[in-house]
């Protein structure tokens, strides 16, 4: 099983630093790492090359993609990556030394075609405590050889049999500066036939940035998910995408966006992060309807 570990990163040089750290201890290290700058400046270039030069068990491939452009930075690292299983993780996340071990077990105990594992949030000490007691940036976890939905796909944790990303470009553009590339390209895969299961115990984390702790930040990201929750809909990936289904789309989103604001104001006295689940539940439903006027917000703009 030849492993090629893929990153896309972006201005997080002292993330990617612990990182590197992180993955030259694994006990399985992987066969190549694959990192892809979206930084037109190189910014991770100097970090690259001060680990390639204190050592790391494996090669090292680095390269820029200087257009600012996820879906484009993903894409150039799966046309560098010569492995036959194909692994990723985000550059501002933190790797157990057992984490690729366990990915690549679960391909071999599940049959499968591409493994999944939980992304755990770490929250600073001094986080909010309404911001701790909402439990806004865990994720659901299935049990372990759980084919996953398809509206629950995405990356962050995973590795996939990398046949499933040869000949086109497997990301799309258009998801480029809004997100959302990660859940298009797996349910495309899984609508395909792909098979695409949970290891619960494939875990890595992710330190919550400051900047993230806020209802700002947390709503913003509920409409760009509902709004890729609109987008796959709309473009078949969860099943028939014909007349009913924008039909009923849109009037389950119109019904829960009132539903979820009437919520909000009947939740204020019993704590902010009560109120605070409502409202971003609101703001992914009218992110689902700003899709049927045509507007995208631009996350990574």
């Amino acid at each position: 099983m030849n492993v090629s570990l893929c990153i896309a990163t972006y201005r997080r040089t002292d993330r990617l630093a612990l990182l590197l750290d992180d993955l030259a201890a694994q006990t399985r290290p992987p066969d190549e790492l694959v990192i892809v700058d979206n930084d037109p400046d190189a910014s991770a270039e100097a970090v690259v090359t001060t680990r390639v030069a204190a050592g790391l068990p494996f090669p090292v491939k680095y390269d820029r993609q200087p257009v600012k452009n996820i879906s484009l930075t993903r894409n150039r690292s799966v046309a560098l990556a010569s492995g036959d299983w194909i692994a990723f993780i985000d550059d501002d996340e933190r790797a157990p030394a057992n984490w690729l071990d366990r990915l690549c077990t679960a391909i071999d105990d599940y049959a499968a075609d591409g493994v999944l594992g939980p992304v755990v949030p770490v929250l600073p000490v001094d986080a909010p405590a309404w911001i701790r007691r909402g439990r806004f940036y865990d994720w659901t976890r299935l049990r372990s050889g759980q084919a996953i939905p398809r509206n629950r796909l995405r990356f962050g944790n995973l590795i996939l049999r990398a046949s499933l990303l040869r000949g086109e470009a497997p990301f799309d553009p258009a998801y480029g500066l809004t997100g959302g590339e990660d859940g298009d390209l797996l349910s495309r895969l899984a609508q395909a036939g792909a098979r695409l299961v949970w290891c619960d115990e494939a875990v890595v984390h992710e330190p919550v940035e400051p900047a993230r702790l806020s209802l700002g930040w947390l709503l913003r990201r509920a409409l760009r998910g509902g709004q890729d929750f609109a987008r796959h809909t709309l473009a078949g990936r969860y099943g028939a995408n014909g007349a009913g289904t924008r039909l009923r789309l849109l009037a389950r989103a119109g019904v829960q966006l009132l539903a979820a604001m009437a919520l909000t104001l009947l939740s204020l006295p019993f704590g902010l992060h009560h109120a605070a689940h409502w409202m971003t539940r609101a703001s992914a439903n009218l992110g689902k309807l700003s899709i049927f006027w045509g507007w995208h917000y631009r996350e990574y703009a």
